[in-house]
């Protein structure tokens, strides 16, 4: 059966990152968001729950993404370096499985990071906000699995590889800011250039997924639960998955061993 070899190679992935102590970092790095946070909450005169809440919820989320995507990528490429990836490749089962049984278990890490993100949130949040936030936050994180595969396969390189999921994760959050200072009247002048360039950017805009509207800090801050808006996060989720890992396998059978 297919099922069984994917779901070795998710066990033996998730073994691989408790073997390197990853989720030992994990803490080590949440421990130290949570001291920041307290450390500037200090330094604020009312409000102090709401600064330490909103600090740390953009720390959280930035951490679980570098944290999440550093580790994909550095896998596969020890993978590659020691053989182990021809080695898998060569057996009798066709190359998604592989495909599958890393994804699967990258996914089961990223669950368990969020899980410990969110304990850490309940002592500044409720319980609702803090889910929605975090299951918003797993969701996203599978957009980086599927990206950081991406890219590993297309580069075989940590530092391109690396570089391109930040990138895309940078652009993808921001790209909606981006869009509304290019569209204000302040620098509207209808000149072809500007014209041309809110064209160009409203393209880029069609191709990324909607990040933005993720694990979003004002949930937590005004106990906003909205079980739509997690309905729309996974239709998004749905969708560039699928895409990215289509062009995943692509790369992925294109490879000789």
């Amino acid at each position: 059966m297919i099922i069984k070899p994917v779901l070795v190679i998710a066990r033996y992935s998730f073994l691989e990152a408790l073997r390197n102590r990853l989720l030992l970092l994990a803490v080590i790095g949440l421990l130290c968001a949570l001291g920041l946070s307290e450390f500037v909450s200090e330094l604020a005169i009312t409000e102090s729950t709401e600064v330490v809440t909103a600090i740390l919820a953009s720390i959280l989320r930035i951490f679980c993404v570098f944290v999440i995507g550093l580790f994909v990528i550095t896998s596969v490429v020890r993978e590659f370096q020691d053989k182990g990836f021809d080695h898998l490749l060569a057996l009798p089962y066709p190359r998604y499985v592989y495909y599958f049984g890393k994804f699967l278990g990258f996914a089961l890490l990223s669950m368990i990071v969020v899980l410990c993100v969110s304990i850490i949130l309940l002592l500044y949040a409720d319980f609702l906000p803090v889910l929605q936030w975090s299951l918003s936050l797993m969701l996203e994180l599978f957009i980086i699995v599927a990206l950081g595969l991406l890219f590993i396969f297309t580069f075989r390189q940590v530092t391109q590889a690396f570089s391109g999921v930040m990138a895309f994760y940078l652009l993808a959050r921001s790209m909606q800011t981006i869009q509304l200072i290019s569209d204000s009247p302040v620098i509207q002048v209808g000149t072809f250039s500007q014209q041309f360039i809110g064209a160009i950017l409203d393209l880029i805009a069609l191709l990324l997924p909607r990040l933005d509207l993720f694990a979003r800090t004002e949930w937590l801050l005004y106990n906003g639960f909205d079980f739509t808006v997690l309905l729309q996060n996974l239709g998004q989720v749905a969708v560039y998955i699928v895409l990215l890992s289509l062009c995943s396998l692509f790369d992925l059978y294109r490879m000789e061993l």
